[in-house]
């Protein structure tokens, strides 16, 4: 038995002796999976907010709470489908569902009233394009990415992605009812954005993925492999990401800031392909990680700002 599942079944015994019977509050709100909840309200904040249209403040509140909600939901059905995953790897073993802090009955149960409730609400409140594209966005990261493909394919992440690219294009379709070409450049930019961002990741925790069993490019192709495909995909992103300012959606401060940092990205990418092996090609991809996030927050911080920095 691997020590992972020692210290869970450790801190089973611990609950159990002190008669922790019931799941805390905050164990829920793990399930959500706050973090990634963020992301996803921020940039669907940001479709709305640059979206050619204006909605009620109540109902865009709405829509935002709505889509927070359905990403909430798709964590927690995720964390239960891949509760025996989690329980292998050492920085997913203590969530609540692997630690025995909640059991998998609840967590289902939780994931599917919480993602009928959004859907539900979305259609209600603010309009039925949105919120079949937010249902079809819970069914493609709970059933086609967690259910399929992270577990047969190292393409998991670049299909799975778009799970993660369609907020904006739901924030921007609640207010205006339609997909334009401006949401669907920022859905690409998230999309091509998410390969080299987790497989950064996956370069610093690939024993964890390998004992796990999911096939993570690392895993299967090896770290040279992911290095190189690491730069091709950066290679899209770069100029991608300059793209709403090309196409008249973002001004010139955008264009910018884009650019800039479009290049950092290319040259944190090309320094992990350089590294090798070693603690410098660790601590390469641990920078590359870190700055993917940053990026990723500042151009759509920029598209969000712009307009009220003229």
């Amino acid at each position: 038995m691997s020590l992972v599942n020692d210290s869970v079944l450790a801190e089973r015994t611990v609950r159990a002796a002190e008669g922790a019977d019931f799941a805390e509050v905050r164990d829920y709100f793990e399930l959500l999976k706050p973090r990634v909840m963020s992301l996803v309200v921020f940039t669907a904040l940001v479709g709305l907010v640059r979206a050619p249209a204006e909605l009620h403040p109540v109902l865009a509140f709405t829509a935002l709470l709505c889509i927070a909600v359905g990403a909430g939901a798709s964590g927690a059905l995720n964390m239960w489908w891949d509760a025996d995953i989690d329980a292998r790897m050492s920085r997913t073993a203590n969530r609540p569902i692997p630690a025995g802090r909640i059991e998998p009955g609840e967590a289902l149960s939780f994931g599917l009233v919480l993602a009928s409730g959004s859907v539900l609400m979305l259609g209600l409140f603010v309009g039925l394009f949105a919120a079949a594209l937010l249902a079809f966005t819970i069914f493609f990261y709970v059933v086609i990415y967690s259910m399929w493909l992270k577990r047969w394919t190292p393409q998991n992440i670049v299909i799975g992605g778009a799970a993660g690219a369609f907020p904006p294009m739901i924030g921007w379709t609640a207010a205006t009812g339609t997909v334009g070409i401006e949401s669907l450049l920022l859905f690409l930019i998230i999309f091509f954005w998410t390969p080299p961002h987790f497989w950064a990741l996956a370069l610093l925790k690939k024993d964890d993925y390998a004992r796990a069993g999911v096939p993570m490019l690392p895993v299967v192709a090896g770290d040279g492999e992911t290095r190189r495909q690491i730069v091709l995909y950066s290679l899209i992103l770069a100029p991608l990401g300059v793209a709403p300012a090309l196409f008249g959606y973002a001004g010139t401060t955008y264009g910018v800031a884009s650019a800039l940092l479009g290049g950092a990205f290319l040259l944190s990418a090309f320094d992990v392909w350089r590294r090798g092996e070693g603690k410098a090609a660790v601590a390469a991809a641990r920078r590359l990680f870190g700055f993917s996030i940053l990026y990723l927050f500042l151009l759509f911080a920029i598209l969000l700002a712009e307009p009220l920095i003229g």
